[in-house]
């Protein structure tokens, strides 16, 4: 019987000392909905705290990493800004459980990375896209404050003038652009990325495991010390931008949209 918790929206698999994290809603390009955004803090935690693991490897399901923010979702908080609330406390615990684990935790970036998704995968140790992935973090796009992490991550990986043009704009970086800046660590051709992160992962299994652990850990202290300065008020400036006619303006655009396409 496997020790691997059973989860709706994502599907934890084990390849020796290797422990792999799938976001698996690929027919919407493993946006954030439903339990998603509690179940991902549950099997970062049992990463965490996985003694059968030495590795851990975050990807998504299908063609996408993650689209980050499901839209509908935000209408509903639009409509009751409560419910916010309680997506904070869970965007707070997702960044600090990832930060919490001593293994090194590898992205397998194989298509788009938006928003949280590309939060996520920024905070992830080593960073392996694809050639056709593409990062960005639309906040603004759609009248909210990058306030669930990717203002910690993307300076902290490109520097701050780098980060605010991009967070500032919410433009789109194809895989090469972000190698190109040191946004991610490799883009390799999209045929070739299971290889390239296979192959770093049985190297780090081979490592000697408490110095790999201890040296992320030592490294990950500005990090942590960033998180616990920057959450609570990046949160609380998009608990405001949430409750603003120019966010509920530009996602009611989006959806009507969306409905044309669909017509």
């Amino acid at each position: 019987m496997s020790d691997l918790p059973e989860l709706e929206t994502l599907l934890l698999t084990r390849s020796g000392r290797r422990l792999t994290i799938t976001m698996n809603r690929p027919d919407v390009l493993n946006a954030f909905g439903g339990p998603m955004h509690a179940e991902i803090i549950d099997a970062l935690a049992f990463a965490r705290d996985d003694t059968g693991s030495d590795v851990v490897v975050i990807t998504g399901a299908g063609r996408a990493f993650s689209a980050g923010g499901d839209i509908e979702g935000m209408r509903r908080v639009i409509d009751d800004p409560t419910l916010f609330d309680k997506e904070a406390g869970e965007a707070k615990a997702l960044i600090f459980t990832l930060l919490e684990i001593e293994k090194p935790v590898v992205a397998r970036i194989n298509g788009p990375a938006i928003g949280l998704g590309a939060t996520i995968a920024l905070f992830c140790d080593v960073t392996f896209a694809g050639e056709s992935a593409k990062i960005s973090d639309p906040h603004v796009a759609i009248g909210l404050v990058a306030g669930d992490g990717g203002a910690i991550i993307w300076p902290a990986l490109v520097g701050l003038n780098r980060a605010k043009e991009f967070l500032l704009t919410g433009e789109t970086l194809t895989a090469a652009q972000a190698g190109e800046i040191g946004l991610v660590n490799h883009v390799v051709a999209d045929d070739a990325l299971d290889a390239a992160v296979d192959g770093f992962c049985d190297k780090l299994i081979a490592g000697a495991q408490p110095a790999i652990r201890w040296t992320k850990t030592v490294m990950n202290l500005e990090l942590k010390r960033l998180a616990h300065s920057l959450m609570d008020p990046g949160i609380a400036y998009e608990s405001l931008s949430v409750r603003t006619e120019e966010h509920k303006a530009r996602v009611d655009a989006f959806l009507a949209k969306a409905r044309e396409k669909r017509k």
